[in-house]
C-alpha cells in the first residue's frame, strides 16, 4: 500500500509543477523515482534505466492529455509535427537503446547535466525570433532525432529542446509549446519500446512489476494523480507569482545537480 501511496504523491506534485510552470515531469519524476526505488532495494546497477523507463512511460498519457487542450485552441502545427516525427521515432528508440548502453553512473551524469541546463535556462530570456529557415524538412528531421535520442537518455519529453528550435524559426510561443507537447507522444513510445526491447536482464526479471526497464505500479501510480493535478496547477497560474516560483524551482534543480554529479 505504501508503494501506491508514494507514487501517487510523486504523481500528484508532478502534475502541480507541470501545471504551474510548463515543465516536463521527468525532471521531477526520475530523482523522485531513484530515491524510493533506492528505498525499495532495486538492483544499483539498473535503477537510474528503471527510473528514466517509467518516466517516458508516464510521459505517453500526459503527453496526450496536453496534445488534446493544445489542439482545441488549434496551437499545434501539424506540418512541423509531421515533419519531426520521423526524426522523434528514430532518435526514441536510438536513445534508448544507447541509454541501455551506459552504466547506472553515466546516465545519471547525463541526467544531472540536463538539470543543471534546464536551472540555468530558466533564468535566460526567451530567444527572439531568428528565422525560417530553420523549418526546413530536411533540418527539422535531423533536429528530430537528436531531439529524441537525448530526451530518451534522459526520460523527458522535449519540450525543453524543442520549444527554443521552433520559437527560433519564427513560431509563436503557444504554437511551440503545442507542437512540442504533440512530439511528447512520440518520443516517448519510441522510447518506451526500446527500454522494453534493449532493457531485458536476468536479474530484475524476479520483480512482478517491471518489463524490461518499466516499473508498471510506479507508472500506474503516478498517472493517477498527475493529470488531475496539472489541471489544479494551471489553475494556480492565475493566483501565483510564475515568475518567483520558476526561479526558486531553478534553485532547487541546481542543487539536484550537484547531488546527482557529487
Amino acid at each position: 500500500m505504501i508503494e501506491w501511496m508514494v507514487f501517487a504523491l510523486i504523481g500528484a506534485i508532478t502534475g502541480i509543477f507541470s501545471g504551474l510552470l510548463g515543465l516536463g515531469g521527468g525532471l521531477i519524476v526520475v530523482p523522485s523515482l531513484m530515491a524510493f526505488f533506492t528505498w525499495q532495494g532495486l538492483p544499483p546497477t539498473h535503477l537510474m534505466h528503471i527510473a528514466i523507463g517509467t518516466s517516458l512511460m508516464t510521459i505517453t498519457v500526459t503527453s496526450l492529455s496536453s496534445s488534446y487542450a493544445h489542439n482545441k485552441y488549434q496551437h499545434i502545427n501539424w506540418q512541423l509535427f509531421q515533419w519531426l516525427l520521423p526524426g522523434l521515432l528514430i532518435g526514441g528508440m536510438l536513445g534508448a537503446y544507447v541509454a541501455t548502453l551506459f552504466s547506472r553512473s553515466l546516465l545519471q551524469l547525463c541526467f544531472a547535466f540536463y538539470v543543471f541546463f534546464v536551472a540555468i535556462r530558466m533564468w535566460i530570456p526567451i530567444l527572439p525570433s531568428s528565422s525560417e529557415k530553420f523549418l526546413n524538412k530536411n533540418k527539422l528531421s535531423v533536429f528530430g532525432v537528436i531531439a529524441g535520442c537525448v530526451s530518451a537518455i534522459v526520460g523527458i519529453g522535449g519540450g525543453t529542446l524543442i520549444v527554443p528550435y521552433l520559437m527560433m524559426a519564427k513560431q509563436s510561443m503557444q504554437n511551440a509549446i503545442g507542437t512540442s507537447a504533440a512530439c511528447g507522444f512520440p518520443i516517448s513510445v519510441a522510447a518506451v519500446v526500446g527500454f522494453v526491447i534493449f532493457g531485458q536482464s536476468e536479474e530484475i526479471e524476479n520483480n512482478q512489476w517491471l518489463i524490461g526497464q518499466i516499473h508498471w505500479q510506479a507508472f500506474l501510480g503516478i498517472i493517477s494523480t498527475s493529470v488531475l493535478f496539472s489541471m489544479l496547477g494551471a489553475k494556480l497560474t492565475k493566483t501565483l507569482p510564475i515568475t518567483v516560483l520558476k526561479k526558486t524551482f531553478s534553485i532547487v534543480l541546481f542543487f539536484v545537480a550537484v547531488y546527482l554529479i557529487k
